[in-house]
């Protein structure tokens, strides 16, 4: 079981990879492009974290991310080990974590910001923009809350 939820990771960073190569090709900065009421396309750049949390303290917050993201993925995987095979809203979910940390740490790495593009708005008012691995990590997010929402599978008594 580990593996296949090693694989819905590895399936997070493919996609999330390769639509920011798609829209690095086809966008330029800043650049609209309508998909639905209330969404875009737009290609824009982040050096921080959510929200563009510390986007201009100068170049530093790329390694610090970069490393939290490291630790965190380390610390997932160990999660992910323990997690029971039954217990699929923990182990979705923090796969779903890995790959979207592991996507945005390809982009720090390589570019020294996350590419975000997906562009949700309402009137005036415009969410951050982000990414498929943000909204990878979000969904797996909500999917750890839920398991610590439901009750525990009862343990089968070990024969002594």
């Amino acid at each position: 079981m580990m593996r296949g939820r090693l694989g819905l990771a590895a399936l997070v960073v493919v996609l999330d990879q390769a639509s920011k190569f798609a829209v690095l090709r086809g966008l330029q900065p800043y650049q609209q492009i309508p998909l639905l009421p209330g969404f875009n396309l737009t290609l824009v750049f982040n050096r921080g974290a959510s929200f563009s949390l510390l986007a201009d303290a100068g170049g530093w917050q790329r390694w610090l991310f970069a490393g939290l993201a490291v630790l965190a993925g380390a610390a997932i995987v160990l999660l992910l080990r323990r997690t029971p095979p039954a217990d699929r809203c923990n182990g979705y979910g923090l796969a779903l974590v890995l790959g979207g940390a592991i996507g945005n740490l390809i982009d720090r790495i390589w570019l020294g910001q996350v590419i975000d593009f997906l562009d949700l708005y309402y009137g005036a008012w415009h969410w951050p923009a982000f990414n498929l691995a943000d909204s990878a990590i979000t969904v797996g997010a909500a999917l750890l809350l839920l398991g610590m929402t439901r009750p525990a599978a009862p343990r089968k008594a070990v024969p002594r």
